[in-house]
């Protein structure tokens, strides 16, 4: 980042530095959600594994997109991206959910909590930045309408593993 940007940032109340701390533990999230998801759809089983396969398939390729916008923000503002997969679980906020259980089910909830956990560090990164860091602000409110689909997408395949269940009792 320029002087000048950083000068006005910081005017503004963004502590550069701390964002972009906040930053690299989002793109930890991110790696590790893109992983999550990637590794999921490989092992997944029970029904309807077709369409779990294919919702965590898609969120993996989200994820791998959002690591890419977080790491071109950390660079834009000086810094740089975590450079090392073992720093990813080192600065998570979210964590890392292994797929143990490959059951659709247990999938779908690991990835749920993953989806709610996003949320609220996106909402975070907006708090911080409203007002003082549009660039940023609205990376994360982008990112962050990805997320609550996501968790929709999940909530929804989850919801009908329900009403073909009831039916079959």
């Amino acid at each position: 980042m320029g002087t000048r940007g950083r000068e006005i940032l910081e005017s503004f109340g963004v502590k550069v530095n701390e964002l972009i701390k906040m930053l690299n533990k989002a793109f930890a999230d991110e790696w590790l959600a893109y992983y999550q998801y990637w590794i999921g759809a490989k092992v997944a089983v029970g029904m309807p594994k077709e369409a779990v396969v294919a919702e965590l398939t898609q969120h993996s390729a989200d994820e791998l997109r959002h690591a890419g916008m977080v790491a071109d923000r950390i660079i834009q503002l000086g810094g740089k991206p975590l450079l090392e997969p073992k720093e990813w679980i080192a600065q998570t906020n979210c964590g890392y959910d292994r797929p143990d259980d490959p059951d659709v089910r247990v999938l779908l909830e690991q990835n749920i909590k993953g989806e709610q956990c996003a949320i609220t560090q996106y909402k975070k990164i907006m708090d911080y930045t409203q007002g003082k860091d549009p660039v940023t602000y609205d990376m994360a409110l982008k990112i962050l309408e990805d997320e609550i689909e996501h968790e929709e997408d999940l909530e929804a395949i989850k919801e009908d593993i329900k009403v073909m269940e009831s039916k079959l009792k």
